[in-house]
């Protein structure tokens, strides 16, 4: 019986993530940058969580998928952005095999539940707007709990499938990753097992929970838009169409980093270039969320100013 070439070499224990290792030279600035972003991400979200459960005319659907929406990004930011620092300024880019199959079962999970959120908030919006009488009856307190329960359960649940099969594989070197996280691409092939049915499951996966949910949002947005240009004035079209913009530009901006990251040719581009659009998604979308919702958003804005206008009521609770 011939022996597997990868059952005579010893498995690795842990891997090295390269980081931004090509550049250097910008290690402070890029340390600094990344530590202030991500500051604001987490203050951003934690305040638009604080305003809904502090104000109750924020009670609503639409502010408790966005509460979840906000949990989320802390998670998601948390989950990769402190180890980057290290790996910045520290130079500890080491991370064990176990720690990295477990970053990115979390990373995998978060995305593709922020996937399904936004589906969900673009249904409530399309009911909101096509079915307005009807919308307090069918988007009930419950139905909201299970869509958003459902939502983190079902991906959690689908990227386990992928980890499983991650977990079965063997690595035995090199153990160096190209990147600043432990995304599937580039860990994948640091195995020296097939992968082909690791990969085809992955991809099978990962295009449910982005590309369904996207199938979703736009047939919502579709009906939205004929249900919009149907109000006869304008006043009441502006009014319908700022209800839902700012989810609208959460939309655009996620969908279109994820579309620009991994449209681009792996084999034509450079890790570098990769590692930029990798940080599209990872840090300046969780950080413009809470920014859009309040530029955006006239009940959050308001939200925030009676929260500064009753300071000391506030802090006290």
């Amino acid at each position: 019986m011939v022996i597997p070439p990868w059952e005579n070499q010893t498995t690795i224990a842990e891997f090295v993530l390269r980081g931004f290792s090509s550049i250097q030279q910008l290690n402070i600035f890029l340390f600094m940058t990344f530590l202030v972003f991500y500051i604001l991400i987490v203050s951003g979200n934690i305040l638009i969580v604080l305003l809904v459960f502090f104000s109750h005319h924020l009670h609503t659907p639409m502010y408790f998928f966005l509460v979840n929406l906000s949990f989320l990004e802390i998670w998601y930011t948390s989950n990769i952005v402190p180890k980057m620092l290290l790996i910045i300024i520290a130079e500890q880019k080491t991370i064990s095999a176990a720690g990295c199959l477990a970053q990115f079962y979390f990373f995998g999970s978060l995305a593709a539940t922020e996937c399904l959120l936004l589906a969900v908030m673009s249904y409530d919006r399309y009911l909101a707007i096509c079915q307005p009488l009807h919308y307090p009856i069918l988007m009930t307190g419950p139905l909201c709990i299970k869509l958003a329960s459902s939502s983190w359960l079902c991906c959690f649940l689908l990227t386990a499938i992928t980890m499983v099969l991650l977990s079965r594989l063997t690595f035995c070197g090199p153990n160096e990753i190209d990147h600043f996280f432990c995304d599937f691409t580039p860990l994948v092939h640091l195995s020296c097992m097939d992968t082909s049915l690791t990969e085809t499951i992955a991809y099978a996966t990962s295009s449910a929970v982005t590309l369904v949910p996207f199938l979703l949002i736009t047939a919502s947005y579709s009906c939205i838009l004929v249900a919009i240009l149907r109000i006869p004035s304008g006043t009441g079209r502006r009014k319908a169409f700022s209800t839902c913009s700012s989810h609208l530009t959460v939309v655009t901006v996620f969908y279109g980093t994820l579309i620009a990251t991994y449209l681009v040719p792996s084999a034509n581009s450079s890790q570098l270039l990769r590692k930029g659009f990798s940080l599209l998604y990872t840090i300046l979308t969780p950080m413009f969320n809470p920014i859009i919702y309040s530029l955006r958003n006239r009940d959050i804005r308001e939200a925030l100013k009676m929260c500064l206008s009753k300071k000391p009521s506030f802090l006290l609770g």
